[in-house]
């Protein structure tokens, strides 16, 4: 049967190369290892995620549970996991998925970039994280009550905080934060931890660590600065006390209470619990043939990631056996990639790597003294690994214009540092990108530091490097230097302004050029920071598509007046000013069309 057969669905005609065995809806552990063992077994396969490939374990700092790992990041280990399917053939596409249409042979799911066809569907949206609706969680988000250790523990060094919840995250993230923190006192609404003794031990033996049993928080109430007191219920007594931290300070309070199943997507489509996660049957079918789940969304005991990977490989064999029935009775045959990396043993590269998260280049250590800073002039050889060599590859081949990359600089080791950073990567873009250094005028302190008016829109924090095409400002800039978890969205950035850049929807372009007014987006982030990088690259492509935009990111690690003027205690932090100068403050992770929203378009 040749590509140019074609089937007819509802009137409309096809052909097999817009045909699927299999469509993963998201990107986490589950959809990846799906992913993986169906691209091994040659069954065409597409993972569709609408957020950040990698899911929920993104944000865990450290993994030391997963077999055959000794120590890793969440991050870091997803990536390994997209980088394995992308090697044996299967495909990827950053898109929303808005509706199902399950019945019959051939399936069709709905996405922000339009409809996308196939045999079988697996469902691996994950969970995301529970608020517990204690009275100030809500107004207090962001500016003391936070969801990520990781992301937000660096704004409470020295304080004391609390943690709420008594499962796996909530005494594995308490021997994190004590890493920053004074104190922890976790509050474990049971009578014990719910999780692993081992994993609770840790917790539970760590000097910096209070554990309180059969309490719930019930509110936080703030004054200056911050969070200053916590209202605690004893389960037991019925008693409730004031809380506030031994140096009559502010403090902190991380929520880990569990996660609420990303299921309105299937909700009226396949059997829900009256939770809300997917009912699954025998090797992990829904109430729906041909349709099956994955990952933290189902009805199970246990969400880690190795029972994640483990969903998604048995789910993935029965998908095979499905789509090779399908495929017989409809006589339908999806396009098989002709090869793929792994037969090959080439670069670990294709179309699919713009959308990934690069690996970040080794940072160089951030210090105060010249010699730090010049030590962090480096080679881009040092700077940068093999394999983010050959992702740089791809995108400056694939640049249609130069970008100019504008520096203002200061008398700091920091200002030192950036110079490197971009002379480094200068280097290896074949002539795509060039460097300058603008001259000007402006206030410094004593030891050489930029003095910046924190009042201002876009406060001109130097270090800071803008990008420039065709001699006319982008609107896009980074205020320190832009590695570690950064450095993706940096480069995605220059794909964007340089042209063609990262493939949106023609709703999304509408509605990011349909912004008339200026408007300047302003978002403060953490290079430590997991969730950040999305959001910058959110604002980031809509100013790319918009010069009525400017989006600028800063580094709150070097700019803490921002951080203190805006009263943030979570990251990224999202600032938005208006042609009427009104201000609009937001916190939290937010995809392109989170965005649009976000600022009326």
């Amino acid at each position: 049967m040749n590509s140019q057969i074609k089937a007819r669905t509802e009137g409309q005609l096809w052909s097999r190369d817009d045909l699927y065995d299999v469509i993963v809806v998201g990107g986490g552990p589950a959809g990846l290892t799906a992913g993986l063992y169906l691209a091994r077994a040659r069954y065409r396969v597409l993972i569709l995620e609408k957020d950040d490939f990698g899911g929920q374990i993104t944000i865990t700092n450290e993994v030391v549970n997963y077999p055959g790992v000794g120590r890793t990041t969440g991050r870091a280990l997803t990536q390994t996991m997209r980088q394995q399917a992308q090697d044996f053939g299967a495909e990827f596409l950053s898109a929303e998925a808005i509706g199902l249409d399950v019945h019959g042979d051939v399936k069709t799911v709905h996405t922000s970039r339009g409809d996308l066809k196939a045999f079988g569907i697996l469902l691996a949206t994950g969970a995301s994280p529970r608020k517990l609706g204690f009275e100030g969680e809500s107004e207090y988000a962001g500016r003391g009550v936070a969801y990520c250790a990781t992301c937000d523990g660096e704004f409470f060094t020295g304080k004391e905080v609390l943690v709420v919840g008594g499962g796996f995250a909530a005494a594995e993230e308490s021997v994190f934060l004590t890493t920053y923190a004074s104190k922890v006192t976790v509050l474990v609404r049971e009578q014990d931890f719910t999780c692993d003794a081992t994993v609770a031990a840790a917790a539970k033996n760590n000097p910096k660590i209070e554990v309180r049993y059969q309490v719930e928080l019930q509110g936080v109430t703030a004054g200056q600065g911050g969070l200053r007191e916590a209202a605690i219920l004893n389960r037991a007594t019925g008693q409730t006390e004031t809380w506030r931290p031994a140096d009559g300070g502010t403090f902190g309070v991380f929520v880990f209470a569990g996660y609420v199943p990303a299921t309105d997507l299937v909700r009226g489509v396949v059997e829900l619990d009256d939770y809300g996660y997917v009912v699954t049957h025998g090797y992990l079918e829904t109430s729906v043939p041909g349709v099956y789940a994955a990952g933290d969304l189902r009805a199970k005991n246990l969400r880690q990631v190795v029972t994640a990977t483990a969903d998604g490989a048995i789910a993935a064999v029965e998908l095979e056996r499905y789509a090779k029935r399908m495929s017989e009775k409809t006589g339908l045959m999806p396009q098989r990639p002709a090869s793929y990396v792994y037969e090959q043993s080439t670069a670990k590269t294709n179309a699919a790597s713009l959308d990934a998260t690069a690996p970040a280049p080794a940072s160089a250590k951030r210090s105060a003294d010249a010699a730090a800073a010049a030590n962090a002039v480096r080679k881009s050889s040092e700077l940068f690994s093999d394999a983010t060599r050959q992702q740089l590859n791809v995108v400056f081949g694939r640049m249609s214009r130069p970008v100019t990359l504008a520096l203002e600089l200061d008398d700091t080791p920091l200002s030192t540092e950036l110079r490197g950073f971009i002379d480094a990567l200068v280097a290896l873009s074949g002539g795509k990108l060039k460097s300058t250094v603008v001259d000007g005028e402006y206030k410094k302190d004593d030891t050489g530091r930029a003095v910046f008016d924190v009042d201002s829109v876009l406060p001109a924090a130097r270090p800071c490097v803008r990008m420039v095409v065709d001699g006319e400002p982008t609107g896009l800039a980074f205020h320190g230097v832009p590695s570690g978890h950064e450095f993706n969205s940096f480069v995605l950035g220059l794909y964007n302004v340089a042209g063609p850049g990262q493939p949106l929807g023609d709703d999304l372009i509408d509605r990011s050029r349909s912004i008339t007014d200026p408007l300047d987006i302003m978002v403060l982030v953490s290079l430590t920071c997991t969730m950040c990088p999305e959001t910058v690259l959110a604002s980031q492509r809509i100013a790319s598509l918009n010069p009525a935009v400017r989006a600028e990111a800063y580094d709150v690690a070097h700019f803490p007046e921002l951080r203190d003027h805006y009263g943030a205690m979570s990251v990224p932090c999202i600032v938005i000013t208006r042609a009427d100068g009104t201000q609009q403050v937001e916190f939290g992770k937010k995809s392109i069309p989170q965005m649009l929203e976000l600022v009326g378009a």
